[in-house]
């Protein structure tokens, strides 16, 4: 990494060429630009889950700490090379205002731009400056630092096309089961029950999407966890039953038929990433979710 102080768009993207330059590599071979707002105390953890993702996804990396808005305006940034490039921008001052136009200069020309805020995103990503340069924006109800559901349900209420929430994406192998399952047993469900954390975006949104998509009441009842711990759905020959209560093994469970376990692990924060990187285009059913979940109250 090559610490650079008191610098500006042109002399990170210099710096970038020499990089590539040392690397022996003039052209990386980079598919995007993943744009990282972030806190400086989370700021570690999420550029190495980038750079893990970035293993599938080659890519610029631009982290950027949005410091005190005061005085005069200041960039450092720390430049570096690995499976992309990656450079992790401090801003401070006058410029924390236009950060947008730190960060545009730095862009890759003709490819797509993604923005991740890890942890408190603004109300309305599409309308951020940052947020506003990306074809897909991706928060993470999970990680805000206070009153998780509110976070999800604003989320939910200020959806933009290219919006999406890793506690939407936690639910891809549980939404694939459940699919599968009414594919197998052609039945009709009356009603479908979830079990999880008392506190869980991902319970909230699976809720939703059942809800939207079987025309049935939903209720929700209270775990010790890890995340979701089961989800059922009634039907007239039996339940249908999904029980994962270690956060890596599931028993499925259907009428007339014997139980079975099927591996359901919490992936890791880089894998979750990863897959959201591979579509920018919008996701229709996430859409009409997130537009199911905006009507119902706010928990508490």
């Amino acid at each position: 990494m090559i610490e650079l102080i008191d610098t500006d768009s042109a002399q990170i993207a210099a710096e970038f060429v020499r990089a590539r330059r040392r690397a022996g590599s003039p052209a990386m071979g980079m598919v995007m630009t993943l744009v990282i707002v972030v806190d400086e105390d989370v700021a570690e953890n999420a550029m190495a889950a980038a750079r893990k993702a970035s293993r599938e996804h080659p890519a610029r990396v631009l982290g950027v700490i949005l410091g005190d808005g005061r005085g005069k305006g200041v960039v450092n940034a720390q430049v570096g090379t690995g499976a992309g490039e990656t450079a992790l921008i401090r801003l401070k001052g006058e410029v924390v205002k236009h950060c947008d136009s730190v960060v545009l200069p730095l862009l890759l020309p003709d490819s797509p731009v993604a923005c991740w805020w890890p942890a408190d995103p603004p109300d309305d990503p599409a309308a951020d400056p940052l947020g506003a340069l990306a074809q897909r924006r991706i928060t993470d109800a999970a990680s805000a630092s206070r009153n998780r559901n509110r976070a999800l349900h604003q989320q939910c209420s200020g959806y933009s096309k290219g919006n999406t929430d890793l506690a939407w994406t936690r639910l891809t192998a549980w939404r694939a089961l459940l699919a599968a399952a009414l594919d197998q047993h052609p039945l009709k469900v009356t009603s479908a029950s979830i079990s999880s954390e008392k506190v869980s975006p991902s319970a909230d949104l699976l809720a939703a999407w059942l809800e939207d998509r079987l025309k049935v009441d939903v209720t929700r009842s209270s775990s010790d966890g890890p995340g979701i711990t089961e989800v059922v759905m009634e039907t007239k020959e039996g339940p249908i039953r999904i029980a994962r209560p270690d956060g890596r093994l599931a028993v499925f469970s259907t009428p007339g038929r014997p139980d079975r376990p099927i591996a359901l692990k919490r992936r890791e924060l880089p894998e979750l990433l990863a897959e959201e990187l591979r579509r920018l285009d919008e996701d229709d059913v996430y859409a009409a979710t997130a537009r199911r979940l905006a009507k119902t109250a706010v928990p508490s």
